[in-house]
């Protein structure tokens, strides 16, 4: 069973817009208290990190999506983190890529980027 699960991609003109959604499957627990992060890979390209929410909340973003996407996360009643989302503004065709999210394991710590999804497609073309 794959860990996580994207959605949202699809394909859009230049400067529009799309939400991407990243969701665990029920075998997997995402503390509240680690990172979840996205991750791009465009084609002939090495995959590349986008943002990560950490623990307490605080944002970081790749220079060059800074300003257009906002990561966001939501949270469920057992201390879990709920849905990853991952708001793309203003998209351009360099943000054409697959889209992964990630996300720590919590055990004795937070493993960085323990659980992957298998990526969602976007595509950004007039």
């Amino acid at each position: 069973q794959v860990p996580l699960v994207e959605s949202g991609g699809g394909s859009v003109q230049p400067g529009g817009s799309l939400q991407l959604s990243c969701a665990a499957s029920d075998s997997v627990y995402i503390s509240q208290h680690c990172r979840m992060s996205w991750h791009r890979q465009a084609p002939g390209k090495e995959r590349e990190w986008v943002s990560t929410i950490s623990g307490d909340g605080t944002t970081t973003y790749a220079d060059s999506v800074k300003g257009r996407f906002a990561i966001t996360s939501s949270q469920s009643h057992d201390g879990a983190r709920g849905t990853l989302f991952l708001q793309m503004n203003d998209l351009q065709s360099e943000d054409t890529a697959v889209y992964y999210c990630s996300a720590d394991r919590l055990l004795g710590g937070c493993h960085k980027d323990y659980y992957w999804g298998q990526g969602t497609q976007v595509t950004v073309s007039s």
